[in-house]
């Protein structure tokens, strides 16, 4: 046997142990793709499924997301319709803001000038007090003045009037006297001297006289009593159209207390003397020109 053939029968000797690893290998290699190729039909049917559930999924979105969107474009354009009437209103705000600004300022400016004004009728106002404190401090001065004068010329009057009663005294005695004369002397054939009438050189002469005042009807209140004096004071005065010389009659109800007939008058008071006293005169009775 030749070498070369020797060489070819070893050959294929190893050829054919090679084939056989071949087919070994490739029957087990084709069991474990048919396996993997029904374990990827079976991930295929799997990832389909998957798909059509995912692009239903996608479908639905799809339409909710149409749907969100169209919503959102009817919230944008309600939104741009609100914007454009905010956006009239701060223009109106605007415009409301720049006139109330100048009201303000004109107000501000009225405020000034009044508060000026005010501050210059304060000070005329503590001007104008001050002189009617001094007023009223001259009015209270001449008024205690003038009720010192009253008070005294109340006292002359009383003293005056005592004189005149004592004078009365001394002429009815004069009187009485003259007739005790005049029996001797008319025994005697001589004819008595007439009696001669002492007048007093007083203003209470002319006071006495009283007015007539029947024609008008003045009526008052008795304000003050000084009985030790026998003298009071009525509510009212020159203004009411008192004057020297008039009577008031002083009743309480229906009682008749006694007379006043006026020595003093002041503008709103008047001082007199008490006369046909019947009861004591009392602050508050009723004094009248008639009765």
């Amino acid at each position: 046997m030749s070498p070369l053939t020797k060489i070819l029968i070893v050959l294929l000797t190893v050829s054919a142990i090679l084939l056989c690893g071949v087919v070994v290998a490739y029957v087990g290699s084709a069991t474990d793709y048919k396996q993997k190729s029904e374990e990827y039909s079976r991930d295929l049917q799997s990832a389909r499924q998957r798909q059509n559930s995912a692009n239903e999924e996608l479908k639905l979105k799809k339409g909710q997301f149409e749907q969100a969107e169209l919503r959102l474009e009817q919230q944008i354009a309600s939104l741009k319709s609100e914007l454009t009437k905010v956006q009239a209103d701060l223009a109106a705000a605007e415009r409301a803001r720049t006139s109330l600004q100048d009201e303000i300022a004109r107000a501000q400016a009225t405020s000034t000038a009044a508060n000026q004004t005010y501050a210059e009728q304060g000070r005329l106002l503590e001007s104008t007090l001050a002189e009617l404190d001094k007023a009223r401090t001259d009015s209270v001065k001449l008024k205690k003045e003038l009720d010192e004068t009253s008070n005294t010329l109340i006292q002359k009057m009383a003293v005056l009037d005592t004189l005149e009663k004592k004078i009365r005294g001394f002429e009815q005695e004069i009187a009485e006297l003259q007739g005790r004369l005049s029996t001797p002397l008319i025994g005697m054939g001589k004819q008595p001297a007439p009696a001669t009438t002492v007048v007093p050189a007083t203003s209470t002469t002319a006071v006495r006289q009283t007015l007539p005042v029947r024609s008008i009807d003045l009526n008052g209140l008795v304000t003050a009593v000084d009985i030790k004096n026998s003298m009071a004071s009525i509510s009212l005065g020159s203004v009411d159209g008192v004057r020297e010389g008039m009577r008031f009659h002083v009743t309480r109800a229906d009682k008749f207390i006694c007379d006043i007939l006026i020595i003093s008058v002041d503008v709103e008071e008047s001082v007199g003397v008490l006369e046909l006293v019947e009861y004591q005169p009392q602050v508050g009775d009723h004094a009248t020109t008639n009765l």
